[in-house]
């Protein structure tokens, strides 16, 4: 009898006793904690509060869907930060589950459990994922949904699944460009192991990719129109140089490949030690195998192309998070015997004092600044800056322009009446062409016209440039302590207040 066997002849118990209950929990909590701690934004966070203000076929470098789903948790809960948050750890959550649902084709119960569990200890998801991140843990979740069909395939090749794959895989690319990467490389190496290339181009294959093509199809006419848009900002940051650089990019892509495992590496040796080498390798599902072993080979390749055809010489953990989620899940079907280990519940344990260590950490986070030196976002003071533009004159509905998304985004969650934008040059925008365009739409609708920054965010000259192209208004200054660093200097905003014409 193999272990998923065994699986289905355990009777169910009281839903306490899943261990996906206490994940889900972690989220909730999670949710609970995120909102209670500062009601300021992250980066990704702002984004989205700005790009949610209506929908569209795209949002700059990123694909839509997100912003879509942030739209509809808005207009249940408004945009606030439980909405952010309570999409980010429902996406987080899903991602979870998907990855126990592989597992369990696969696996018992309790290695089920860890293949999901384990990606707590993943960087990237564990903790760059809590602290702010969005399209990534989408894309993350997609990718877990596409190896758990694509297994439910090869065990039962089904029409319906094939569609559900194709669905999955268009959500994947309306997730995130990179998705191409990780559908492509499981694509490849799943048609190379005989017993999967039978399963999937078995009757109905066909509508895997007539499901995926027709979601993806809006999208991509948009990002046909607006492809400078759509790759700029990730060429950007991917660095891409020529000659000797590839040295640099190797060693940050090692630096990133290790960053990525590491954390999840050592606690599994500490767990079991020598029981990851000491017998021969008896997988769970040989063809499984086979497909994860070809489908990593393959990443790798990508990645080394990358560096050594492409110019790329930076690797961020979250670009590297979709590709590799799938390593423990790799890891525990190579040694399925490591479920009834005598250190089983060591390992257990390991996992899930970290994940109460991550919430902790996510707590804690706004007193940070007291070990580096300096405020992290979530302790600027946003609600006595609403607060101080209102006692100012401000109106709370006229439009409102900010020198950084970041302070746009948050005074969005304040002000939801309000029309809010950036008009930053780091964004892209030609800054005084940027603000006359928005005074001119508050004036058309009857509006005032509120402009504000804050200090440490604010670009050279930003004032000049945003005035140059607009009758005089006078700058005002507000200075505000910092919440839960008030031994920090202060917070200080600059804002120009304009009120409708009567």
């Amino acid at each position: 009898m193999n272990f998923s066997q065994v699986q289905q002849a355990q009777p169910p118990g009281p839903p306490v006793a899943h261990p996906l209950f206490w994940l889900l929990l972690l989220a909730v909590t999670h949710v609970a904690v995120r909102v209670a701690i500062s009601p300021a934004l992250k980066w990704d966070e702002a984004e989205q509060m700005l790009w949610s203000q209506q929908l569209a076929l795209g949002y700059g470098a990123q694909p839509p869907l997100y912003t879509w789903m942030q739209w509809a948790v808005n207009a249940v809960l408004g945009p606030n930060v439980l909405a952010l948050s309570v999409l980010k750890h429902a996406a987080l959550a899903l991602t979870y589950v998907l990855m126990w649902l592989a597992g369990r084709e696969l696996l018992g119960p309790r290695g089920a459990w860890w293949a999901s569990a384990s990606m707590l200890l993943l960087p990237p998801l564990g903790w760059d994922s809590v602290r702010d991140q969005t399209h990534t843990i989408l894309v993350t979740a997609m990718t877990c949904a596409a190896w758990w069909l694509l297994i439910r395939l090869v065990k039962r090749p089904r029409p319906l699944d094939f569609a559900f794959l194709g669905l999955v895989c268009g959500l994947g690319m309306l997730s995130k460009y990179s998705f191409a990467l990780v559908v492509g490389a499981m694509a490849l190496a799943a048609l190379t192991v005989p017993e999967a290339r039978r399963a999937l181009l078995s009757p109905g294959w066909w509508w895997a990719p007539a499901v995926g093509l027709l979601v993806v199809a809006p999208h991509a006419t948009w990002l046909l129109t607006h492809l400078q848009e759509a790759t700029s900002g990730t060429l950007h940051k991917m660095q891409i140089q020529q000659g000797m650089a590839w040295s640099k990019g190797l060693l940050n892509l090692t630096a990133g490949l290790a960053g990525m495992i590491l954390l999840w590496v050592l606690v599994a040796m500490w767990a079991f030690r020598s029981a990851w080498w000491q017998r021969p390798v008896k997988p769970a599902a040989p063809w499984a195998m086979s497909v994860f072993k070809r489908y990593f080979a393959l990443v790798l390749l990508a990645l080394l192309g990358m560096v050594l055809v492409g110019g790329v010489t930076n690797f961020r953990g979250r670009w590297l998070l979709p590709l590799l989620c799938a390593a423990p899940l790799m890891a525990f079907v190579a040694r399925p015997e490591l479920q009834e280990h005598p250190r089983a519940r060591r390992y257990t344990g390991a996992v899930a004092a970290i994940a109460v260590i991550l919430l902790i950490a996510a707590g804690a986070r706004l007193w940070f600044g007291i070990i580096r030196g300096n405020a992290d976002e979530l302790n600027q003071p946003v609600i006595e800056l609403a607060a101080a533009l209102q006692e100012a004159g401000y109106d709370g509905k006229s439009r409102i322009v900010a020198a950084d998304h970041m302070l746009a985004g948050t005074l969005r969650t304040r002000f939801p009446a309000a029309p809010t934008q950036a008009c930053s040059a780091e964004e892209g925008d030609d800054v005084p062409v940027c603000v006359a365009q928005a005074a001119q739409r508050a004036r058309q609708s009857g509006q005032g016209f509120l402009l504000v920054s804050t200090d440490s965010r604010l670009e050279p000259h930003w004032w000049s440039r945003a005035q140059s192209q607009l009758p005089p208004i006078a700058v005002l200054g507000i200075e505000l302590p910092l919440h839960q660093l008030t031994k920090l200097p202060p917070a200080h905003y600059q804002f120009a207040w304009q009120p409708a014409a009567k």
